[in-house]
Formats: structure tokens, sequence, C-alpha cells
């Protein structure tokens, strides 16, 4: 429900936020949304009847054999379209489609060489979606909206890149107007820890309220949620612990143009260099992961350094915030060496009281978590009460079936 929602026995209570109701699982029928809205029968169900002639839930009897009148179940409309997501990396870029319930339906990962620049990669983009999307049942309706995780900093409020170390040829892009452009639909961007905080605690449920999500690849970000909402901060820039400096770092020039930052420690690049400088054949993470299996002393010690690092970081960051649950996502955390001494470092640099209740894991959602965050704060972006309500009220959304945008089906 929205901030500035109805109460119980306030007539303030509108369908769009109603509609919330039913979307978050706190009510299914109409009978709970009398209960929890304290409005008459009569009021719910000329408000029910709205969501359910413009396309937003559909109604259905409940399973059972018990005797007597079975209730009728609300539920949001999953054929009324769907939503694209992509998580672009350096070298990758995984691709989903998610329906208006939440549901995942397909997903897929292709090659993708970020620094060819936005001119060329973000048409391949909107076609390898529409591609994708052509796969889909003729049921499965339009597509709707599109959410995209970037690897350098965002500004959520104008939808610019924000000096991208790891982007060259994208500072300054406005990549939420291009998408739109191209696409034809609504265009949400954010920072792909961001999206992957958001992703993981889609999964993790909403009785974490405080957690931080670590994405260690080429570089390293944190996405923070507060009271269970992502934080971004004033210009979108949080979490970018990326270039924090660390004691003793070697004197390798960063991404960034200085010495000492993180990422050169830690980073999925960097662990691939201090092993090439160990003499290893090494060319990419996955290969160092390999030479672990193998029990190579190389690769455990080069990544319990920059599990030590990283925990160094985090340690600060941990005892200031106290968050719940920390969860470490990319693919250096995969590395036992890695994650444990982290932790250690954790318990080393931190007091007792900020330890306990702490949980430290390895992210659930996986290489899932950046189209999973992009997929719920897209629908959250496209379903929430505001947008609902101005659709009934004949606003520029309409019809869920019948916004605008490309159809999402070839012939």
């Amino acid at each position: 429900m929205s901030s500035g929602g109805g109460r119980a026995g306030s007539p303030s209570w509108t369908a769009g936020e109603m509609f919330e109701l039913v979307r978050s699982g706190a009510a299914a029928s109409r009978a709970d949304l009398v209960r929890l809205t304290g409005l008459a029968g009569s009021t719910v169900l000329l408000r029910v009847e709205a969501l359910l002639a413009q396309g937003y839930l559909v109604e259905g009897v409940a399973r059972g054999s018990g005797r007597g009148r079975r209730p009728r179940m609300l539920s949001v409309r999953a054929d009324a379209g769907f939503v694209a997501m992509a998580d672009l990396g350096p070298h990758h870029v995984v691709l989903g489609i998610m329906g208006l319930d939440g549901t995942l339906l397909t997903e897929r990962t292709l090659p993708l060489r970020i620094g060819d620049g936005p001119g060329e990669v973000l048409p391949w983009l909107v076609a390898a979606v529409r591609e994708l999307a052509a796969a889909l049942p003729s049921s499965t309706g339009n597509l709707l909206g599109l959410g995209v995780g970037l690897p350098g900093p965002v500004s959520t409020v104008t939808g610019r890149m924000m000096t991208p170390s790891l982007m060259p040829g994208w500072n300054g892009c406005n990549v939420r107007a291009a998408l739109e452009e191209l696409s034809g639909v609504p265009v949400i961007v954010e920072n792909d820890a961001n999206m992957m905080a958001a992703g993981e605690h889609g999964l993790i449920g909403h009785g974490v309220r405080h957690m931080m999500f670590v994405k260690v690849g080429s570089g390293i970000g944190c996405g923070v949620i507060v009271s269970g909402s992502l934080y971004r901060g004033s210009r979108g820039a949080a979490g970018d612990i990326s270039h924090v400096r660390v004691s003793g770092a070697p004197d390798v020039t960063c991404s960034c143009g200085r010495n000492g930052c993180l990422e050169v420690v830690a980073s999925s690049a960097a662990v691939v260099r201090q092993m090439r400088e160990e003499g290893a054949d090494v060319s990419h993470a996955g290969e160092v992961l390999d030479l672990l299996d193998k029990s190579d002393p190389t690769a455990a010690r080069v990544l319990r350094g920059a599990g030590r690092a990283t925990g160094e970081v985090l340690a600060g960051l941990v005892s200031f915030f106290n968050p719940e649950v920390l969860s470490i996502g990319g693919v250096i955390s995969q590395a036992e060496p890695f994650v444990a001494t982290l932790q250690a470092t954790l318990y080393d640099w931190c007091l007792p009281m900020t330890m306990d209740g702490l949980t430290v894991t390895t992210s659930k959602a996986g290489t899932s978590a950046g189209i999973l965050g992009a997929g719920r704060l897209l629908l959250q972006h496209l379903l929430s009460s505001s947008s609902v309500d101005a659709a009934l009220a004949g606003g520029s959304r309409g019809d869920p079936t019948r916004r605008r945008g490309p159809p999402a089906k070839t012939t």
C-alpha cells in the first residue's frame, strides 16, 4: 500500500489502493477488502468491479470441497501483458520476461560488449527483448514496460549515466529516454547492484526490513534496503563501494583513475590480474574458480585476500547500518575462501552487538537477481495505486491490456 493510503473506516481507500492489497497478497477476496478497509460492501463492490472491468483483476471460485457457497477469489490478471528486464554486464546480458503477477516467464543470457557504446548496445537490446518475447504464448499480451540494470552509477531522476568507469562512451547518456524512444514503452533504469538487492529482497521475504546486497564482479557494488525499500541516496549513487580506498592496496590504477580502490584488490578482474602475476594462465574469474576446485593454493590465497579487503570495507558499513542480512552475489561469491574470509573479517572488525542477528549469506537468486529486481521495481512503478487510479479516472495509462507500445508477438 502506498504511503498516505487509506485507513480502516476511512472513505479515502481508493480502487488503486485496494488493487495493491490484492497484489501484495494481503487480500484475496471482496470480504478481505471489506475487513481491511472498513468500507461498506457496496463501496468495495463498485471499486472491485472497476478493477475487473479495466483488466487489472480477475475473479474465480476458490478451490475446495467444503459445504456451502465457495468464496470468489481475486488475483492480478497475469495475461493482461508482461514486462521485460535486462541486467547488463561488461561482457554479457541476462534477459527476462515477467507476467503482471510477478511470475518469471522466461530467461536468457547472451554475450554483450558494453564497450561498443549506447548507439550499438541499446538498439540491439530492444531487438533481443522483442525476440525473446516473440516466443511467449499468444495469450500473454503485449509488452508494457522495460526495466534495465546497468554496471555503473545512474541517476534515477534523469535516467542519465554518471561517469561510469566500466562503461566507456556512456557518460551522460540518457539511457531511459533512449530506450523509451526505441521501445515505445515506459522504462526504468537502475544501477545493477540496486536491481540485484531488490530481487534478492523479494526472494528473502518482506520480513527482512534492512539488508545489504554486495555484488562482486568486474566492479563491486552494494544495494541497500532500508525499511523494506530500496535506498538510492541523493543522486542514485548510494552503495558505490568499488572506489573506497583500501589500506595496503597495490599501486595499480583503478578504472576511476585513482590508486588504492577496492576494485583493484577484490573485483573479478583484480583476482584474475593477481593470478596472472603469480604465473597462472587464466583469462577470467571462472578459470580461477576451476583452479580453486582443484585445490590450487594460489587461487585460495588470492581469494582470501580479496575477501579480507572486502570485509574490511564492509565492516564500517555494517557497523553503521546494522542490517539483518548481508547477501553476497556475483561470480566471486561462489568461492568459499572469499566468503568465509569476508565473514571472519566482519567478526574481527565489528562489535558483537552488530554481528548478533546478522545473517551473512550468498545470493539465493544467483544470476537471476538483477532481472527479478528489475521486474519487481517496474511492476511497482506501472501498477502503483496512483497509476491504477489515474487509469480508472481516464488518465494517460489506461487499461493495462491496451497500453502504448509495440506488440509482443511477431508474425
